[in-house]
């Protein structure tokens, strides 16, 4: 048999192309290899075009079952294999895979452009669209025609043939720009290390510290302790650390990553796509890319986001500003000699001082949560709010050894949802954590589809005498992760672009956020919350002081926060050229900046949420999503934490409506009135009776 024969059968025997013989049709991930990726997707793509050209040519009149369903349910190979490829790119990548990953996503933007910038289907459904008030259809039914005759018309199907081909250029060229911007910021993490020798050098640093350390430097082959730019490895360096000048060094360079004027330099690659963007959004008949996002978001208009974050910087400005005195001045009577706290310091003297006024630390807490013991509570926490339950599923596979699936049921046997969960950190994973859909809920020739969600996070490892302890940020990180795995798991949604997580950006965080209200709450903590070795119960006191110490340095934290969203809203509502990308910054920050300015440091060149991720004109939403969750927490409080009642209320009229209907609708619904900014100030200590 010749080489070509060879590649020809193996491609026929193409496990993305096949039906998954597998439990609840999951990823066949034992299977895959990374040479089925682009044939299968190019064979998609070839499927997914011939749909489109079913529901063209269809002699039919244009319906809304023959037009717009009949596209909600195309593509369905496309969105298969895109989902394997890109999640794992994310949590389990690889040179290799990445090569790949540069190679798809252009097919994938001309995929996508010949769908949009189809004039004959566009007419189709601008005929359904016209008819809208004539047809009976169910709300839900309503947001699917909106959203798909906005989703065209607002992607240039309204363009001359000129214009769609400008279009599909910057298209493809964000596309491109967006992938190596995050590889970039991945290389530069993992590039870093900090060896340590001399154990003077540890100074501070808790056992569980010093340990991952030791095991992190065997893991390189290197003596002594090892540190890198992970958050496990980072952050408690930063907060323990005596050794100033080492904190300085890390500090510097987790600060600079994309910024050092070598290969994986990204200021070119900002200018570059904040230039597209704008283009593009002109190109659309907007006045700049904020108006363009925006325009589909709850808040309306940059104009409303700005508002808001000034709003919030009101109160959040003076409350920071006393709370950074506060922390000089105690610095001060720890032997700190300058006039004012580097960024270097913040972590350092703030969690000496959050110890000293509350006799609480993650060095205290962690032996509290283990991580199958808070695993174990979220799971409890979802099954007496929603009567979830979760078990492993060993019989589905995996894409990393690490990675734990699960069967989730109802209280009455039926199935809901597999359930990934993905924890540590890898080389070939990004930072952060995220909730991810490998395959969304619908409806489809009267069956309901249940989906496939996964988290994916970066916790402190088990060492060899040690499981994994979390700190307490990790434990509210996971809650927050899990909570967008519930609005996955729980949709109840007829059509897959409407379901689950397909919201408004601005409403996404909310079912998220809430849940990390629980966390604070003993009731909810005494699920899960006990001593690994003793199996004894968190104390009472340790419970208060959590509570006690929520709002400690809050004000700052505030005030990062509205950084992060003033920096992404200067960068898409302004139509500009940028010359200088660190000037740009400091410019557009300038009002929520504490620290001394420090050379050769960029957030922008590593801030993968807007550059690299779909937060484009949309980090404002995490405060926005706050206010929401902290009103509608106010509700669980009033009525009991685990009230079932206002439990279904959330469940139906939230997490099981995906996007199916305008998110205040849904939220007025649950909540019987719109939110109030002041239960999130009020919960944060800004506002001042």
């Amino acid at each position: 048999m010749t080489n070509i024969q060879n590649t020809q059968l193996e491609i026929t025997k193409n496990p993305l192309l096949e039906s998954f013989q597998t439990p609840h049709e999951t990823f066949p991930f034992d299977r895959i290899k990374n040479e089925h990726y682009l044939p299968a997707l190019k064979e998609a793509i070839e499927a997914g075009k011939k749909e489109i050209d079913a529901i063209v040519n269809n002699p039919e009149a244009p319906t809304f079952e023959n037009t717009i369903a009949a596209l909600d349910q195309s593509g369905s190979l496309v969105d298969r294999v895109s989902a394997i490829l890109f999640n794992l790119n994310s949590a389990e990548t690889s040179p290799e895979l990445q090569k790949i990953v540069k190679d798809a996503s252009p097919l994938l933007s001309e995929y996508g452009n010949d769908i949009r910038l189809n004039a004959a289907l566009f007419d189709r459904i601008k005929t359904v669209y016209d008819q809208r008030n004539e047809l009976n259809l169910s709300a839900e039914g309503k947001t699917l025609l909106d959203k798909t005759y906005k989703g065209f018309a607002r992607n240039g199907a309204n363009l001359n043939e000129d214009d769609k081909a400008r279009l599909r250029e910057i298209d493809v060229k964000i596309s491109e720009l967006s992938l190596t911007f995050g590889e970039h910021v991945l290389n530069e993490t993992n590039a870093f290390l900090l060896e340590v020798d001399n154990e003077e050098d540890l100074a501070g640093l808790p056992e569980f510290v010093r340990e991952a350390a030791k095991m992190a430097a065997k893991e390189k082959g290197k003596s002594g302790w090892a540190f890198t730019l992970q958050a496990p490895s980072y952050m408690p360096f930063m907060a323990y650390g005596e050794n100033r000048e080492l904190r300085r060094k890390l500090a510097m360079a987790y600060n600079s990553r994309a910024f050092l004027g070598n290969e994986n330099d990204n200021r070119e690659i900002v200018k570059n796509i904040v230039a597209l963007r704008h283009k593009r959004a002109q190109l659309l008949g907007y006045e700049s890319h904020a108006h363009f996002v925006l325009e589909e978001r709850m808040a309306g208009a940059p104009k409303k986001v700005i508002h808001f974050l000034d709003e919030l910087l009101e109160y959040a400005k003076p409350v920071a500003e006393q709370q950074m005195q506060e922390l000089t001045q105690y610095a001060k009577t720890q032997g700190f000699a300058e006039e004012k706290l580097q960024r270097w310091d913040y972590a350092f003297y703030s969690e000496k001082l959050k110890k000293e006024k509350y006799a609480i630390d993650d060095e205290i807490l962690k032996p509290y949560f283990k991580l199958e013991n808070v695993i174990d509570g979220v799971f409890k926490v979802a099954n007496k709010l929603f009567g979830l339950n979760f078990k492993e599923n060993k019989q589905i596979p995996v894409y990393h050894p690490e990675v734990t699936a699960y069967d989730v049921t109802d209280d009455n046997g039926n199935f809901v949802s597999v359930f990934y969960a993905d924890y540590f950190p890898r080389e070939g994973k990004r930072n952060g954590a995220w909730m991810t859909s490998y395959r969304d809920q619908r409806i489809l020739n009267g069956k309901d589809i249940r989906p496939h969600v996964s988290i994916v996070c970066n916790f402190t490892k088990p060492t060899e005498t040690k499981p994994s302890l979390l700190t307490f940020g990790e434990v509210t990180t996971l809650f927050h992760e899990f909570g967008h795995a519930l609005h996955g798991m729980l949709s109840k949604c007829t059509y897959g672009s409407t379901s689950g997580t397909n919201v408004y950006w601005d409403f996404v965080e909310l079912p998220s956020q809430i849940m990390e209200n629980w966390c604070y709450e003993k009731e909810a903590l005494d699920l899960f919350a006990r001593h690994y070795e003793t199996n004894e119960p968190i104390p009472q006191e340790l419970i208060e002081k959590i509570i006690a110490s929520a709002n400690f340095m809050e004000g700052y934290g505030t005030l990062r926060q509205l950084s992060f969203g003033m920096l992404d809203m200067a960068y898409h509502g302004n139509a500009q050229p940028i010359s200088d990308v660190a000037e740009f910054e400091r410019q557009a920050i300038l009002q929520t900046s504490l620290f001394p300015e420090t050379e050769g440091i960029n957030t922008s060149v590593a801030f993968s949420h807007i550059f690299a991720g779909g937060y484009s004109a949309g980090y404002y939403s995490y405060k926005w999503a706050e206010v929401l969750d902290a009103d509608a927490f106010e509700y669980f409080k009033e009525k009991g934490i685990f009230n079932r009642q206002v439990a279904d209320a959330f469940r139906e009229n939230v997490l099981s409506k995906g996007g199916s209907e305008a998110p205040m609708e849904l939220y007025k619904r649950f909540r019987g009135q719109e939110p109030s900014p002041k239960a999130l100030l009020k919960r944060s200590g800004l506002l001042v009776n």
